[in-house]
Order: C-alpha cells, then sequence, then structure tokens
C-alpha cells in the first residue's frame, strides 16, 4: 500500500494548514462502460423542444444513462401539488450561460490522439458537436500542467527578457491538433486558457516546480501571454480568456507546475502590463482572475475594488475544491457586474463511485449555477485507466477515461451529471426562479433563447414525488434514488 495525497485533499489541507496523507491502493478502473443500447439509452441526443403542454424527461439512474422517458404534462394548479412543492417563477432572471466543457490539458490531448482516428472522431462527436453532449467552454494549458507528459514551458533556460526563444513547438505535435479537431466538432467552443508556472527563471528557485512569480519579471511575462495568444491563433486555435495563475496560492509542495502569486502581484500585472497590452494590441481575449477555491472570495473582491484592475478584468474563476459555493454570491454582490466561471473540479479515479456519482455532480453543478457561475468547465476530459499522464503524482480521473491498451472508453459519473445540464442548456440561456427547500434534492431552471424551458432535479436520497408548479399549472414527477432528471418543455 503506497501514502499518496489526492489533488483536491493537498489542496484542502494547504488551504487550512493542516498536514494529511490519505493511504490508497493502486486500483485499476472498472471495465468500460457498456454499450449505448446495453446502457438504455433511449434517446441520448440533445433535447430540444416539446410539443406544447408536453413535458420531455430524460433520466439517469442505477440503470438507465440519460434515457428518455414518457413525457408528462402540465394541469390546472391545485391543492394536489401542494406538498413537496418546487415553485417556478420564469420571469425573475439571473446570469445568462455561456456553457459547459472540460479542460484539454497535455494529458487529455494526449490520451485523445492514442484513438484510432474513426474512434476519435466519433468520440468528439459525441462530446462536442452540439446535437450531443455540447461541450463549449473548455480550458487549455499555457505549458505545463500537473497532468502533462513533462514539465515545460514556452521559454525556458537563463534569463531571456526578449523571448527570443520562445516557442510553442511542444504543443504542434498533438495539443493543438487535438484542440482543432474539437473546435471543428463545434465551432462555437469558447476556449479560455491558464498557466500552471511561468518560465521557472521568472521565478523563486528557478524552477516550474512550486516558488513564487518574481516581480521584476511582470512586464516580461505579459509579452509570454501575448506571444502565446498570437502563436495559438496563427496555428488557428485563437484563445478568447486567460486567467493569470492556476490556483495562486499554493505552490504544491514543488510536485508539480505551480507558483505562488501574493495579491499585489496579480492585481499589478492585470492593471499596468497584461491589460494595457492587449489593450494596445487590439486582443479581444478577456482576463479572468484568481483561478483558485471559493474560499479566496474575499481576495478576488479585493482585487476588483482597484477600478485600475477591474478596467481589464472582469470576471472570477473559481475552483471547487476547498470553501462551499455560497462564497460566490458573496462575491457577486460585492461585484454585481463581474462574471462567473466555475473552471476546475473532478473525481478521483479511485473513488468507489468514480462510475457512478452523476448525483453528486448533479448537486453540485446546480449549486454552482444557482450561486451565479455562467459556465462549468471540469477537470481533465480524458485520461487513461489510472489517472495518467500526470506529473502530480496525484488520483484525478478524466471526465472520460480511455483504457490505455484496449482503448476502451469508460463515461464517469460526472460525464453523465454533466448531460443532463450540457444537452439541454443552450448558450444565451437565462437561468430563472425556483424555489423549494426539499430534503436530499437540487433544482435549478433555465429558459433557452429558442424558446423552450428547462428543469434540472438531482436526488441524492431515496425516491421521493415532487410537485412542480408554474404560472397556475403543476405537475408532479417521482424522483428515483441517486438519480439526475432533466425537464424540457415550450
Amino acid at each position: 500500500m503506497s501514502k499518496q495525497t489526492t489533488r483536491r485533499e493537498f489542496l484542502h489541507s494547504s488551504a487550512i494548514a493542516l498536514a494529511a496523507a490519505a493511504a490508497v491502493d493502486t486500483l485499476a478502473l472498472p471495465s468500460s462502460a457498456a454499450t449505448r443500447a446495453s446502457l438504455n439509452l433511449a434517446d441520448n441526443t440533445s433535447p430540444r423542444s416539446s410539443v406544447p403542454g408536453e413535458i420531455g424527461m430524460w433520466v439517469t439512474n442505477d440503470t438507465l444513462r440519460f434515457a428518455k422517458r414518457d413525457p408528462i404534462r402540465w394541469q390546472a394548479g391545485s391543492a394536489a401539488f401542494e406538498k413537496n412543492q418546487i415553485t417556478l417563477n420564469p420571469n425573475k432572471k439571473f446570469q445568462e450561460i455561456l456553457g459547459f466543457g472540460g479542460a484539454l490539458t497535455d494529458a487529455a490531448c494526449y490520451m485523445l490522439s492514442q484513438l484510432p482516428p474513426p474512434q476519435r472522431e466519433q468520440l468528439f462527436h459525441e462530446l462536442f458537436h452540439p446535437s450531443e453532449m455540447g461541450l463549449n467552454v473548455c480550458r487549455t494549458c499555457i505549458g505545463a500542467s500537473d497532468y502533462s507528459k513533462a514539465a515545460y514551458s514556452y521559454d525556458e533556460g537563463e534569463p531571456d527578457l526578449e523571448l527570443k526563444r520562445f516557442s510553442i513547438a511542444y504543443d504542434r505535435e498533438y495539443i493543438l491538433p487535438m484542440l482543432r479537431e474539437a473546435r471543428k466538432a463545434n465551432p462555437d467552443l469558447f476556449l479560455f486558457s491558464s498557466p500552471w508556472s511561468p518560465p521557472g527563471w521568472m521565478k523563486s528557485g528557478g524552477s516550474m516546480l512550486g516558488g513564487s512569480m518574481r516581480r521584476r519579471y511582470l512586464h516580461v511575462y505579459a509579452e509570454y501571454f501575448q506571444k502565446f495568444l498570437q502563436a495559438y491563433e496563427a496555428d488557428g486555435v485563437p484563445i478568447q480568456a486567460v486567467t493569470v495563475q492556476n490556483e495562486v496560492d499554493t505552490d504544491q509542495d514543488a510536485r508539480m507546475p505551480a507558483c505562488i502569486w501574493p495579491q499585489e502581484y496579480e492585481m499589478e500585472f492585470v492593471r499596468d502590463h497584461l491589460g494595457p497590452l492587449l489593450e494596445r494590441n487590439g486582443a479581444k481575449t478577456k482576463i479572468w482572475v484568481l483561478d483558485h477555491n471559493y474560499n479566496l472570495w474575499g481576495r478576488a473582491v479585493a482585487e476588483l475594488d482597484d477600478p485600475g484592475v477591474r478596467k481589464y478584468a472582469k470576471a472570477i474563476a473559481w475552483h471547487g475544491y476547498v470553501g462551499t459555493p455560497d462564497m460566490m454570491t458573496k462575491a457577486h454582490e460585492a461585484h454585481p457586474e463581474a462574471a462567473m466561471y466555475w473552471t476546475e473540479g473532478g473525481p478521483d479515479y479511485i473513488d468507489p463511485d468514480y462510475l457512478t456519482s452523476w448525483a453528486k455532480w448533479g448537486t453540485t453543478f446546480t449549486d454552482v449555477l444557482r450561486n451565479w457561475c455562467s459556465s462549468i468547465t471540469t477537470w481533465n476530459v480524458a485520461l487513461d485507466e489510472v489517472g495518467r499522464p500526470n506529473i502530480g503524482p496525484f488520483k484525478c480521473g478524466g471526465f472520460v477515461s480511455i483504457n490505455s491498451r484496449t482503448k476502451e472508453i469508460a463515461r464517469s459519473g460526472q460525464y453523465w451529471g454533466m448531460a443532463h445540464f450540457s444537452r439541454a442548456i443552450r448558450r444565451g440561456a437565462r437561468r430563472f426562479e425556483s424555489e423549494g427547500a426539499l430534503a436530499g434534492i437540487s433544482h435549478a431552471s433555465f429558459d433557452n433563447p429558442d424558446g423552450t424551458r428547462v428543469l434540472v432535479l438531482t436526488n441524492s436520497g431515496d425516491e421521493q414525488k415532487v410537485s412542480i408548479q408554474l404560472d397556475g399549472l403543476g405537475t408532479a414527477i417521482t424522483l428515483d434514488r441517486n438519480s439526475v432528471a432533466t425537464l424540457v418543455w415550450s
């Protein structure tokens, strides 16, 4: 038995200043998910519309995976619908939805590149095409992350103030081709990029592994960002947004590419260097601050309190490892003009419910959306059956796993939880109010641009019946234990 600390546990212990380790066995994933037919995928294409008065329903439970159930209908509201009730109020609108996706890391792109072309094309269609999962807000890495085959930046070596060595050659082998293929499957793909570390020579300690940013290189680092954006666009992969640093307040004990950024450094970098540089060059790339856990909401607020920062950065990126989603609402209340994006969170492949945790993730995604986030981007889109490649070493599992030998694909519980949102909620949708405190049940409702409405219900407990009311109409639904249900109507 080997003692390892999962990435999530490490972040938690770092945040509360406790040393903790989790003893785990190196276990293989269960065998790949069965074919769609054997998973009872009665109708797994994206719900688009329904007959007026009729409510289409798709369910994931212990035996079904996003399977179409018999439709239900709205009826005139009555006392029969008053118990265990959710009330919908489409007149009270909240944030606009950008979309859903996952991280296309070095590791994810490598695993995808290893599939035979016909199988890869089929998987890309399933993951990205708007008629299927429709993933459309994905994260890329500026250099290496912990989930890379090697630790690299675009300019390693001795200090290079003019960035004469700068090169994205590493990314051209399979990362850029996979990004182009993803955008081919979904032309509306929104890509944002995050660095795990600047080049080692810009940091204290001189290494990409751990350490902190040196202030005297902030202006050079802004040029580094610009060169990255220009090089990617020249290779056919424009990037729509960047974050300053993945996980700004941890060096991960120097076990992986990471970098500590003091708050004042991040503010100065955005206000005095990166923001003005992108503006001068006419770049449309947006800047998102923080890119770390809920519990750092106060830091995000303080950064946006500065008008100079706010001029160039009007959004906060969040991770879900430490703290609670309601902390994002605290930040929203301080800066209602700032957009919110959830940029990282994922399962561990050693979790016993790796393949069946759809209700857990349905609850997480609902909480994120009910606390003002406009997008949800999970961690690695694809890894192998033991969570590799990675530098970590950590135990993260992929959104899907690709067996390194057989190339079989297993879809995680997170995948099935996400399906209930990404297949039904369109870009430009607006969340609207749903009220009702029901034990074990979470809910979120949306108006799509095409006029359809969506309600996602997650039941983390035992089977129970729920009534739903909308403008004098009502209906009832029985939610299976450990299930997620998506309801769509016109």
